[in-house]
C-alpha cells in the first residue's frame, strides 16, 4: 500500500511538472514578489510627500490649495494598498492605478509652483527632496515595467495548451495588468529642473 501511495505521487508529480503546474507556481511566485516592489516603490514616493509638503509651506503658505490636493491625494493612495491578489481584479487595479495617477498630478503641479519661488528652488532641503522625488519616480517606473512583463509572462503561460487546461482545473485566472493609457501618462515622471536661484542684487543697485 505503501508503495502505491508513493509510486502515484511521483506519477501524479511528473503529470503536474508536464501540465506545465510547477511553471504556473513560479510565475505566480514572481508576479507576487514584482508586484510586492511596486507597492515599495510608491511607498517610499508616498513618505516623500510630508516634508515635501512643509518645505514648500514654509516658503510659500499661500498655495493652500495645491499643498492641500497633494496631502488628501497621498491620504487616498494610503487607502489604495492592495494586496498582489486584489490587484489581480481589473476594477481594483484601475482604482489602484487612478489614486497613484491623482498623486503623481499633485505633485506635479507642486513643483511647478515652486518655480515662483526663488528662495524656495534654493532651499538644499528643498533640492534634496526634488532628487529622491525624481529618483524615486525613476524606480516606480522600472518596477512597474517588470510588474508588467511577469504579468504578461504569467498569463501568456496559463493559455498555452495543455497548460491552460491544468490552469483551469486549479482555478488559475488571468491576472490584469497596467493599462496602456496609464503607462503612458506613468512615463511622465513630475519634471524636476534645476534653475539657479535669482543673483542677489548689487550694492546700492
Amino acid at each position: 500500500m505503501q508503495r502505491f501511495r508513493l509510486f502515484f505521487l511521483i506519477v501524479l508529480s511528473a503529470m503536474l511538472s508536464g501540465c506545465g503546474y510547477n511553471t504556473i507556481q513560479q510565475q505566480d511566485e514572481a508576479v507576487k514578489a514584482q508586484w510586492s516592489e511596486v507597492l515599495n516603490q510608491y511607498q517610499r514616493r508616498a513618505d516623500l510627500v510630508p516634508n515635501l509638503v512643509a518645505t514648500v509651506k514654509g516658503f510659500a503658505a499661500q498655495e493652500e490649495r495645491v499643498l492641500t490636493e497633494v496631502t488628501n491625494a497621498r491620504s487616498r493612495v494610503g487607502q489604495m494598498n492592495i494586496s498582489a491578489d486584489q490587484a489581480s481584479d481589473p476594477e481594483t487595479l484601475k482604482k489602484f492605478q487612478a489614486a497613484q495617477g491623482e498623486l503623481s498630478g499633485a505633485l506635479s503641479r507642486l513643483l511647478v509652483v515652486s518655480e515662483n519661488y526663488p528662495e524656495l528652488k534654493s532651499n538644499e532641503n528643498f533640492r534634496d527632496l526634488q532628487v529622491q522625488l525624481e529618483g524615486t519616480e525613476n524606480r516606480v517606473t522600472v518596477a512597474r515595467n517588470r510588474y508588467i512583463q511577469s504579468v504578461q509572462a504569467y498569463n501568456t503561460h496559463i493559455r498555452q495548451f495543455p497548460v491552460n487546461i491544468t490552469a483551469k482545473l486549479f482555478g488559475y485566472q488571468p491576472k490584469a495588468n497596467f493599462s496602456v493609457e496609464n503607462e503612458a501618462a506613468i512615463s511622465k515622471a513630475p519634471t524636476v529642473e534645476f534653475a539657479p536661484a535669482a543673483p542677489a542684487p548689487a550694492p546700492g543697485g
